[in-house]
């Protein structure tokens, strides 16, 4: 099992991991994920471990069912204990993202899933995570 700074949302059974520094928008997509129907993991540290060829993500134990919300504080909410990977998203700003980008993988061991470079604040964001997903 490995401990990554990333926040994690599962939506219809499938699970998104999100990367990106402190301040990049990890707490306000996961928040805006579950608000559109999404259930937490976990916000800003998730544990990921490779099973049979398969991601699995935890929340990690000191900060389960709590979500940063800036400018509000520490939310309790409630969360799911194990989540599928699905989705890997990379947040870095629009400079960085390619139009037609080559497919990344995010993978552990054997275990792959896609990764996108992804902009947390674009106005089209969920719609574009909720594409992506139909298309898994």
């Amino acid at each position: 099992m490995s401990l990554h700074h990333a926040s994690c949302v599962e939506i219809d059974g499938k699970g998104i991991v999100i990367f990106g520094p402190s301040g990049s928008g990890k707490s306000d997509l996961a928040l805006r994920l579950i608000d559109a129907g999404g259930k937490l993991v976990s916000d800003d540290c998730v544990e990921i471990t490779n099973e049979g060829d398969v991601l699995y993500a935890f929340p990690s134990p000191n900060i389960e069912g709590m979500i940063e919300v800036r400018g509000v504080g520490i939310i309790k909410l409630s969360y799911l204990k194990i989540s599928t990977l699905s989705l890997a998203l990379t947040l870095v700003s629009d400079e960085k993202i390619e139009r037609l980008p080559e497919q990344k993988k995010f993978s552990i061991d054997e275990a792959t899933i896609p990764l996108y470079n992804f902009n947390a604040f674009s106005v089209s964001a969920i719609a574009k995570i909720k594409l992506i997903l139909r298309s898994l």
